[in-house]
């Protein structure tokens, strides 16, 4: 006969349950909507990957491809500020479920688009689904973890949404050789499926804080205009606009054709080499995230990347002939610098009241996915400006010179976002609508 458990021993156990599954939990449903954020950016790069095939098969110019490529971007514009303010009315989890099945839905019906036009109309759905995507992984950080942890968390988010990013790039694009590009599509809309049943599993809203504020909600519109009138959110989202400009332009769009055109890369390594942007973005998010929470600091770190990003740039634009070990470096070190962008997130959620988080970040979302929304299509048409009429194999073929004049846009913007730094302000005290400071 066993002996009688010592009194009390069952109640501590059950008390060190719940303490790991309280511990764990904010955890595993952060990392699991983060595969929504990684998923969405396969459907953005996977535009690169797969350009040569895509220009050819539906007979697009530069032009027609990078306003193709934009209207994943376009339907992040229009319906971000809805987001932002869904979020912060509306469950998270339900709302992350329904844009799942919009993006869902957006990429198998591109894997069957015979014209330009449906293709444009499916890339658009799949840009409504990430228009909610960010936000609500931004939102569900901001609820499940204490704010000096949370520079950290928005960039081993980033970290795992770029692997996103870089299966979009070579593999995807081995994937498309192998098969075609529909069928490749195709295999990644099943891919969904499966993510679709995680995040149903294992994402949960936060749990309300006990004791709450007792308050009036803030009137929708006076929500809006408050967000819209802080200038530090305007500045935070120019600043993550240009500096996420690599990964939105080179790695979304022009950086394979930029390698096979002009420096007579393969394309399955210019897919390779493109990666890297991702790669180091990888690398670098959760590296500046922990030194900002380390040292408290954003402003000084978000400069340093800026400066050193033009740097690198004028680099790659300049070079002669690099070799493709030189470029694998320089691409991967552009995204590595350009992830101080990360810090421009958790900039906001700190120096906004917490009812307006969510519209806040919409705000900034606008311009961090408007802005380049523009860009993709303009600088399709500065390559087709200066393009000679020369066609190989029925695809445009433009020359170091079209691609220089096109990417200008790069330092123009890195520029532009150390401007944008000046009226960031630092850390503060959350506070409400009414400027009173709450208890975080």
């Amino acid at each position: 006969m066993l002996p009688p458990l010592p009194k009390g021993r069952g109640i501590r156990i059950d008390i060190l349950m719940n303490t790991i599954k309280n511990t764990l939990l904010p955890w595993i449903v952060c990392l699991s909507a983060s595969l929504f954020f990684a998923y969405e950016l396969l459907q953005l790069h996977v535009m690169n990957a797969i350009s040569p095939m895509l220009i050819k098969d539906l007979n697009l110019s530069a032009t027609q491809f990078g306003s193709l490529c934009s209207t994943y971007l376009l339907a992040d514009v229009i319906f971000l500020l809805p987001a932002g303010m869904i979020l912060d009315r509306f469950s998270v989890r339900k709302v992350i479920l329904v844009a799942l099945l919009l993006c869902l839905l957006g990429t198998a019906g591109f894997s069957q688009a015979n014209s330009l036009g449906m293709a444009a109309v499916c890339h658009f759905l799949s840009g409504i689904g990430n228009a909610f995507c960010f936000l609500s992984c931004i939102m569900l950080i901001s609820r499940w973890f204490p704010k000096e942890k949370q520079a950290f968390l928005v960039g081993l988010m980033i970290t795992i949404g770029m692997f996103g990013g870089i299966i979009a790039q070579r593999p995807f694009s081995l994937l498309a050789s192998h098969f075609s590009w529909r069928q490749a599509l195709m295999i990644d809309a099943f891919a969904g499926v499966a993510l679709f049943a995680l995040i149903f599993a294992f994402v949960k809203d936060a749990p309300k804080p006990i004791e709450k504020v007792k308050e009036k909600g803030l009137p929708f519109f006076e929500g809006l205009k408050r967000s819209i009138l802080n200038l530090h959110n305007i500045c935070c989202g120019l600043y993550t606009c240009f500096m996420n400009l690599p990964l939105m332009i080179i790695s979304a769009v022009w950086g394979t054709l930029f390698l096979t055109q002009v420096h007579s890369v393969s394309i399955e390594n210019a897919s390779m080499i493109v990666s890297m942007i991702c790669m180091g973005t990888i690398v670098g998010s959760p590296i500046y995230g922990w030194i900002s929470d380390k040292i408290k600091r954003r402003r000084q770190l978000m400069a340093f990347g800026g400066v050193v990003s033009l740097a690198i740039f004028m680099v790659i634009l300049t070079l002669p002939h690099p070799s493709e070990q030189m470029f694998t470096l320089l691409f991967f070190l552009l995204g590595f610098f350009t992830s101080s962008q990360a810090l421009g997130y958790p900039a906001i959620t700190e120096n906004n009241p917490q009812e307006l988080t969510g519209t806040s970040m919409g705000v900034a979302a606008v311009l961090i996915m408007g802005i380049p929304a523009l860009i993709q299509p303009l600088s399709g048409k500065l390559l087709d400006l200066s393009w000679d009429g020369t066609l190989i194999d029925g695809v445009p073929f433009y020359s170091a010179t079209d691609f220089r004049i096109a990417f200008l846009i790069f330092p123009i913007g890195f520029l532009i976002s150390l401007f944008a730094l000046k009226r960031v302000k630092e850390r503060s005290k959350v506070l409400r609508f009414d400027n009173k400071p709450v208890n975080s």
